[in-house]
């Protein structure tokens, strides 16, 4: 099932992604960080921490390098 994720970032980072602007206020990008996630954490974990990332994606958060730890 991890891989099943794992693809579909893939697909949106392959796919959908290039053709958006450029919003993500973090480096890593939120894709990326989501594809670590749920690779180094599994499924439910990764996702929990993809979510939360993705909720503090937004223009009053000042953003910046933020890693996975």
């Amino acid at each position: 099932m991890r891989h099943v994720f794992l693809f579909l970032i893939s697909l949106y980072q392959k796919y959908i992604s290039p053709f958006t602007p450029r919003t993500c206020r973090f480096i890593p990008t939120c894709s990326q960080y989501s594809y670590q996630a749920i690779k180094k954490y599994g499924i439910f974990k990764g996702s929990a921490l993809a979510i939360l990332r993705i909720l503090k994606c937004h223009p009053f958060h000042k953003g910046g390098y933020d890693p996975l730890k």
